[in-house]
């Protein structure tokens, strides 16, 4: 394994993560074709940090999430967890044993024993909370499942601390999801994810649907519990108001591929990839003094089934005739200084556009 992922600050690796949908179709039902959701992403999560995933509805972004907890199966790639690598699927099956045939033993208990570690909230908390079940059983279903706790009594006081963890009361116990307000049902969804004492949370849009006072109390519960507890975060969003809030570093996505990385610094001010300018640009100011240039982009984000040839941000840049080839070569990855990069045309094409500049050839 590679000096990067032997880092110790480093909990999560992803590299070159790819996640394919098929689409099937005609008289017979065949795979005609696969829409790319993730297609080649490569990232690290440290520990005690907050890595930031923002882009437009449809670029990917929950798709990586659930990759990561292998909800959805990943047609390529390599997670690390501690510098560990976390198998496709777990347990004895027939899709194990055909397309893992040597996969060891010792990788299927490492995965086993650390899936409990990574956790997620999902997005919308209604339809991730059981209405059948009370508070005490959506949230001890995985102290009971996960962490071995079996007696009703254990449980109950387990489930009361967390509830306590994120603001809440005993007379929440016995209640019904559908007695919460969204505010409230969000902390229930995190103390379900801190059950089981997890390393690594994945956040999907977890304030979207939230007004922004209340919006506010789950972003400050979210850092309290981090520094309580030495959380890492993914956190998925499309509001970059909020993860600049909370964020140490982010990620650009669109079309299914990383456009700019960087700390939270690196990328806000200094935006580079013409997407994120425009994003950035989106932003609401809260000074009316304040002039902002707007920048529009033009036509519709391009299918997945029919990603462009080359650069996928191509038919909407408002720079292109500037670099050329962007529609037939691949956008290369070009360091910016510091950990931000973005990936954009050959650097013969850029570096008149750009200073100061390095090329990372693949």
């Amino acid at each position: 394994m590679d000096a990067e992922r032997v880092d110790e600050d480093i909990l999560l690796s992803v590299r070159n993560l790819k996640t394919y949908f098929p689409i099937i179709g005609g008289l017979f039902k065949r795979k005609i074709g696969v829409v790319k959701a993730v297609d080649g992403v490569s990232f690290d999560i440290r520990r005690n940090e907050t890595v930031g995933l923002v882009g437009e509805s449809g670029c990917g972004k929950t798709t990586i999430g659930n990759t990561l907890l292998n909800l959805v199966e990943r047609e390529s790639g390599e997670i690390y967890f501690k510098g560990q690598r976390l198998i496709k699927y777990l347990g004895f099956s027939s899709k194990l044993e055909k397309k893992n045939p040597i996969q060891s033993m010792a990788e299927i208990q490492y995965t086993s024993k650390f899936r409990k570690k990574i956790q997620m909230v999902f997005q919308d908390p209604d339809s991730s909370l059981n209405p059948r079940w009370k508070i005490v059983n959506i949230i001890g279903e995985p102290l009971r499942l996960l962490s071995g706790v079996k007696k009703k009594r254990e449980i109950r006081r387990r489930v009361l601390e967390l509830l306590e963890t994120v603001s809440m009361k005993a007379e929440h116990l016995d209640r019904y999801a559908h007695e919460f307000s969204g505010g409230q049902k969000q902390r229930i969804v995190i103390a379900r994810a801190l059950a089981c004492n997890p390393e690594l949370i994945i956040l999907d849009e977890p304030t979207s649907a939230l007004d922004v006072s209340v919006q506010a109390q789950i972003l400050n519960l979210l850092k309290e519990l981090q520094k309580r507890f030495g959380l890492s975060y993914l956190f998925i969003t499309h509001d970059l108001t909020v993860v600049q809030h909370i964020a140490d570093r982010i990620q650009v996505m669109y079309l299914g591929k990383f456009v700019e990385g960087g700390t939270i610094e690196e990328v806000f001010y200094n935006p580079t990839h013409p997407y994120t300018k425009a994003l950035l640009s989106a932003r609401p100011t809260f000074d009316p003094k304040i002039k902002r240039t707007r920048v529009i982009l033009t036509g519709d984000v391009p299918s997945a089934m029919n990603p462009p040839s080359g650069c996928a941000f191509h038919p909407r840049c408002y720079e292109k005739g500037k670099h050329e080839a962007c529609d037939a070569n691949n956008p290369t990855r070009i360091d910016l200084g510091g950990e931000h990069y973005m990936m954009c045309a050959p650097i013969s094409e850029v570096e008149k556009s750009y200073k100061g500049m390095q090329y990372i050839s693949d």
